[in-house]
């Protein structure tokens, strides 16, 4: 289930875009839409999780901020694309995973690793919801905005059209 919940634009440093505020039942996910999207083809798309350190805190620690970004000028470059903001802070684990992980980063541990040091999945993200805001915006397929292949395989496997990937680079 995924259901529409309101819209409106907002400025951004890379245009103006249509944030569009969905709700599956669970969280709260975000559609930054610019441009006509709905029956397109290779449509530019960016499927981002939260980060609190870098979102919120500027923290120079992850590229989260930095790949964001990057995917709204790729997009603004393209004149139309897509960015689903998805509310998994700390790969699916939560902040207090996150928080507990830092110690172990520190000493050179990849993130993944650290958060099943301490007893977390290593990546528990859902991409479910992405596709199904989608598949409700009625977009063809998309090339996307990534480094990560299991978003791709898990966008696929859902029944997403991925026709490319861009990486999250200029």
């Amino acid at each position: 289930m995924i259901v529409q919940l309101a819209e409106g634009t907002i400025k951004t440093k890379y245009g103006t875009y249509k944030e569009i505020l969905f709700y599956d039942g669970i969280k709260e996910s975000h559609a930054l839409v610019m441009g006509d999207i709905s029956g397109e083809e290779d449509v530019l798309c960016r499927v981002h999780s939260s980060c609190i350190f870098a979102h919120h805190f500027n923290s120079i620690e992850c590229d989260c901020r930095e790949q964001m970004g990057i995917s709204q000028q790729l997009i603004e470059r393209a004149g139309k694309g897509i960015v689903i903001w998805l509310e998994q802070e700390g790969k699916g684990n939560g902040h207090y995973a996150l928080l507990n992980t830092l110690p172990l980063k520190k000493q050179g541990m990849p993130q993944a690793d650290a958060y099943e040091a301490v007893g977390f999945h290593k990546d528990n993200r859902d991409f479910s919801a992405a596709a199904k805001i989608l598949k409700h915006l009625e977009v063809n397929s998309i090339t996307m905005i990534t480094g990560n292949e299991k978003k791709t395989k898990t966008l696929t496997d859902l029944g997403i059209r991925v026709t490319g990937i861009q990486p999250t680079e200029l």
